[in-house]
């Protein structure tokens, strides 16, 4: 009996014992198993034939110590042998972890990173944008878009007032057809005209009818004591009084101009009434003369009176022609004596002149009044109290290129 009960526990013991083998082999076998996967997936294939148990697992050790070294371990991979399932599983986990942390992170970075702008320009633009989002970025980053400003073309400028520069004190533009005022500035002021009186002397004497043939003679009477201005006409030169309109209209000679007035029926001072009936039969209510010359500073008009002179004053076929005459010769005591015009305009090819004279002085500055023809218009212009010595001209010039580029526009002038 005692024989069985041993047999039996032998058997019992023994069975355990096998039982307690064969675990511990499985337990053993699945470590290598993972490993040899992990060894297999990281060391490359050199045949394709089955290696060995145990070179597979020297294989596995290696990138299993690999792969841990990169997860940050500083331990070394265990051995085969021995049963590490958590550090195999660990290894394992490692093989397959860079992959997706590396594309994570790669991804990461890329969404951190500015986007690329398109072309040299809009990546030096991007650099000097603040930091931002890259949409942002590039917004700012691109090229602005030219601007076309709207400018007045050049047909439209000469209505602007600002854009006819005109720097006599006085000036007034007219058609002489209608009177409408084409540009006006301080017509209605009264001023002194200088010798712009000497075109209401040749309506006077015209008007009276004389002998142009008649001699008339200079005499102290003709000399001017007031301001002292020179003459080529010394006293008891002789002339007709044809040539003597001609000199007060062309040169503005005022001893010529003063004899004119002094042989009027009735003398001077009946000259100078005729004179100011006229100027009120023009209706020029704000004109009174003094003298026959202009070198009065009493003799005073507006450019409104003045247009009217003017225009009146057009309708002499002598005095459009005198007062238009560039230059001519006259005999003075048996001698020729060049005179020219006052007005170097009379003798610009560019200018169409039908009347012109004019004056000047120191109270009255430098005056000018024409009758032309500017863009196929005849037209009165006045030009009273100029302070430079060109100034009157320079106006004459730019109130002719305002109404030709009117003209040019296909537009008739504006007042302004």
């Amino acid at each position: 009996m005692r024989s069985v009960l041993r047999a039996a526990v032998f058997l019992a013991v023994l069975l355990s014992a096998t039982v307690l083998s064969i675990d511990f082999a499985q337990a053993a076998g699945k470590p290598k198993g993972k490993a040899e996967a992990a060894a297999k997936q990281a060391a490359p294939a050199v045949n394709k034939g089955k290696a060995p148990a145990s070179r597979q697992a020297r294989a596995a050790e290696p990138a299993a110590r690999k792969s841990l070294t990169k997860a940050g371990s500083t331990k070394p991979a265990p051995s085969a042998g021995k049963p590490q399932t958590t550090a195999t599983r660990n290894a394992a986990r490692q093989l397959a972890a860079p992959t997706s942390r590396t594309s994570s992170r790669h991804a990461s970075q890329l969404a951190a990173a500015p986007a690329k702008a398109p072309g040299r320009s809009l990546a030096q633009a991007a650099k000097k944008v603040q930091p931002g989002p890259a949409s942002h970025r590039l917004a700012l980053a691109e090229p602005k878009k030219s601007v076309r400003h709207a400018l007045a073309s050049p047909p439209d400028l000469w209505q602007e007032p600002s854009q006819l520069a005109v720097h006599s004190g006085s000036a007034l533009v007219v058609a002489q057809d209608s009177s409408e005022a084409l540009y006006e500035k301080n017509s209605q002021a009264v001023l002194p005209i200088a010798s712009i009186t000497k075109v209401m002397t040749a309506m006077v004497v015209l008007d009276s009818m004389p002998s142009l043939q008649a001699p008339i003679t200079i005499t102290e009477e003709d000399v001017d004591y007031l301001r002292g201005s020179r003459s080529r006409l010394h006293v008891g030169t002789v002339l007709t009084r044809e040539t003597a309109l001609l000199l007060a209209l062309m040169s503005s000679e005022n001893r010529a101009a003063n004899a004119l007035g002094r042989n009027y029926p009735g003398g001077l001072a009946a000259f100078v009434a005729a004179m100011n009936r006229k100027a009120a039969a023009l209706g020029m209510s704000s004109t009174r003369f003094e003298d026959p010359t202009g070198l009065s500073s009493n003799n005073v008009s507006t450019a409104r009176d003045l247009a009217r002179m003017v225009a009146a004053a057009h309708r002499y076929p002598l005095i459009r022609e005198f007062s238009t005459t560039t230059g001519a010769r006259a005999e003075v005591n048996g001698r020729e004596i060049e005179f020219h015009n006052t007005n170097q305009l009379v003798s610009s090819p560019t200018w169409e002149i039908g009347l012109s004279k004019t004056g000047y002085i120191q109270e009255a500055g430098k005056c000018l009044v024409m009758q032309a023809r500017v863009a196929e218009k005849p037209v009165v212009i006045v030009l009273l109290d100029a302070a430079g010595k060109q100034t009157r001209i320079g106006d004459a010039n730019r109130i002719k290129r305002w109404m030709e580029s009117a003209s040019a526009s296909g537009r008739s002038p504006t007042r302004v």
